[in-house]
């Protein structure tokens, strides 16, 4: 393409992109949706007009780079989450608050995170949280009330749930008590901001190669997962979308068979089968004879366990999930073998990525709420090291950026490898 061409081409999609906020609220007056409703497959997300995929857009386009410039402004153009990390309870309120009348405006749903557990992420890359349970529990009344009677969908604690901090490693909670206190923490924040009626509450359950299947049911039960409307899987990851469909229908099944199933069962997420082992399946150790994690074939055991033991709940009476598919467009990033010793850390700034399928609620999958970006694309996961023991990433041969902050080089990598190919939101 002749570059005065591109230039034109990227000029013309950042007017468009100047043009968004107003296009999208005649299209919100156009399409109301019933006042009720939280969810449905008609929910159209809101879009930040001034997201940083945004104003990335306006500084390619500065600095002559129009293909960059013109990908930025279609990844600007979908709507992503809006992550609330810190704060005092009056700042948080006033910032929930603003995003939230912003999208009425629209007559858009926004998506906000809340990120703000006590003792998140184990002391790593994205450390933090709240000073206490009693102040979390402050700031979460405080976040509640920002929402008010807005249209709203929160993801409440990516990785909350997951990395409890019983498995922060030796000795962190030798007494049980942290632990303890974080489902409680997690069961009064869906409480909270359910408590909302126009609310939308997914309880963050890591993603399918993490927790086993009944490991994740039981944590969703004993957090309140039965007060919000489902659990949330993938955030900040990349494994492909139908693997996450998959296991969270594995979840959803396993929490029926323990709380409504046969009576014998009540309780007993440990029995059902997993992404990693199956009674159904014959576990041999013989190639192909079992359950592998990393092999979907194999999943076919643990599908047919679910067949014979829960047989087919109708959808209604399961725990419905949304999907990040900000980053996983092209699955999950594995290493050369043998190039690390260590963990290579592949959650973790995973190179040469890209975006996965558009934020929608109509997604055609009975237990799928929603696909959503709720990792911001762009933003870095923290200077990861794949445990080499120094500070550089050998795969970006740099110091990465710290967890959270935006990364252009990331984000037009993300833009230029996405599957489908990007294109605007119109």
């Amino acid at each position: 393409m002749k570059p005065r061409s591109l230039r034109r081409r990227a000029t013309a999609a950042l007017a468009a992109l100047a043009a968004c906020a107003a296009l999208t609220a005649t299209q919100g007056q156009a399409q109301a949706a019933p006042a009720g409703d939280t969810l449905t497959p008609a929910t159209k997300f809101y879009v930040d007009p001034h997201s940083k995929a945004a104003k990335q857009a306006l500084t390619d386009l500065g600095n002559g780079d129009f293909a960059n410039a013109l990908n930025m402004a279609k990844l600007a153009s979908w709507p992503q989450a809006e992550w609330f990390t810190e704060g005092t309870p009056q700042e948080v309120r006033a910032k929930v608050r603003s995003l939230v009348r912003e999208a009425r405006v629209v007559n858009r749903t926004p998506v906000l995170v809340a990120y703000n557990v006590p003792g998140r992420d184990c002391t790593q890359y994205s450390s933090g949280g709240a000073a206490s349970s009693a102040a979390y529990r402050q700031w979460i009344d405080a976040f509640a009330a920002g929402i008010g009677d807005s249209k709203a969908v929160v993801v409440v604690e990516p990785d909350g749930l997951a990395l409890l901090p019983s498995d922060c490693g030796p000795g962190v909670d030798p007494t049980g008590e942290l632990t303890a206190t974080r489902i409680a923490d997690l069961a009064y924040a869906v409480k909270t901001i359910k408590s909302k009626a126009r609310t939308a509450v997914y309880l963050d359950a890591g993603n399918v190669l993490w927790r086993s299947v009944g490991d994740m049911a039981r944590r969703l039960l004993d957090a309140g997962v039965q007060h919000s409307d489902g659990f949330a899987l993938n955030v900040s990851n990349t494994h492909p979308t139908d693997h996450n469909a998959r296991y969270g229908t594995w979840i959803a099944k396993c929490m029926w068979f323990a709380t409504e199933g046969p009576e014998e069962a009540r309780g007993h997420t440990d029995w059902c089968a997993t992404q990693y082992y199956s009674p159904a399946a014959p576990n041999d150790g013989a190639p192909g004879n079992a359950v592998d994690s990393a092999d979907p074939a194999t999943w076919r055991w643990t599908d047919a366990w679910f067949d014979q033991s829960v047989g087919t709940p109708p959808n209604d009476a399961l725990h419905h999930f949304v999907i990040d598919t900000s980053r996983n467009g092209l699955g999950a990033w594995t290493p050369e073998p043998g190039k690390y010793t260590g963990d290579p850390e592949a959650w973790c700034n995973a190179p040469g990525r890209g975006l996965g399928p558009r934020p929608t609620a109509d997604t055609g999958v009975p237990l799928v709420d929603a696909y959503l970006w709720i990792k911001i694309p762009g933003e870095s996961d923290g200077s990861c090291t794949r445990n080499t023991g120094g500070t550089i990433d050998p795969e970006y041969g740099i110091v990465d950026p710290p967890a959270g902050t935006w990364w252009p080089d990331q984000a037009h990598t993300l833009a230029r490898n996405a599957a489908p190919r990007l294109t605007f939101n119109r």
